[in-house]
């Protein structure tokens, strides 16, 4: 090193607590070395393997450790889009630091709505959505059930939830009010025969929706679905 020959003796004094520092942290990440033949100050050298050694091996631990944050958070219950999702119903966004009682009606909405979405997937399971909803609601989701053409829907609907918020907290039957993107642009309707019957004024499109949930014998109920606007929301 050129430089050690250029100083004085108080300045090559700091020289050395300078160089064990070096050797100090060479030691934890092993990326340096003192092969005594070509040096024989014994100063340590850089070692490109090592380092790159040295960084995989930090990388692989941080990954390690967002993986068990991950899992952990699972474990504690933690709501994200992610947990809420399913192969053919996915949530793409959640609104950011609900409370406990925002979250247990995020909840209870995507599992009403999940329920209700595999109905028309398969046209079964209709006694399914009872428990979810008001004796009102559970009567016209019926009444449309029968109604609707024998077949089965197809595709993946993305649901982008914006807002969570209690409309009536303080009532004897507490009421919630869920806004939600619903895009359903990737469904195609079938009939038994396996003909696309979609109606694109009711399908296909991105609604805007707000559902009205009521917490009721101890759970929160889906009470009514209300469209506000068609292709104007995003996901």
């Amino acid at each position: 090193m050129q430089s050690l020959t250029r100083i004085s003796r108080h300045g090559r004094h700091r020289s050395v607590a300078a160089l064990l520092a070096m050797l100090l942290a060479c030691a934890p990440l092993v990326a340096c070395s003192s092969g005594s033949d070509d040096n024989p100050l014994n100063i340590p050298t850089y070692d490109p393997e090592a380092a790159a050694s040295a960084e995989a091996s930090e990388s692989a631990a941080a990954a390690e450790a967002s993986a068990s944050a991950a899992a952990s958070a699972e474990a504690a219950g933690v709501v994200t889009a992610e947990s809420l999702s399913t192969e053919r119903y996915q949530v793409t966004s959640i609104p950011e630091d609900l409370d406990e009682q925002q979250t247990e009606v995020l909840k209870a909405f995507v599992n009403y709505d999940q329920v209700t979405w595999n109905i028309w997937f398969t046209r079964t399971g209709i006694e399914d959505a009872e428990p979810l909803m008001t004796t009102e609601a559970y009567q016209i989701l019926k009444d449309n059930y029968e109604d609707a053409v024998e077949g089965h829907t197809d595709g993946t609907v993305r649901i982008a939830v914006t807002s969570v918020y209690l409309t009536s907290p303080y009532d004897s039957s507490p009421k919630a009010t869920v806004e939600i993107c619903d895009d359903q642009t990737d469904l195609v309707d079938y009939d038994v025969d396996g003909n696309d019957v979609s109606t694109p004024e009711t399908l296909q499109k991105r609604f805007e929706k707000t559902i009205t949930m009521v917490h009721e014998d101890g759970n929160w109920k889906t009470v009514e679905e209300q469209t506000l606007s068609a292709n104007e929301c995003a996901v």
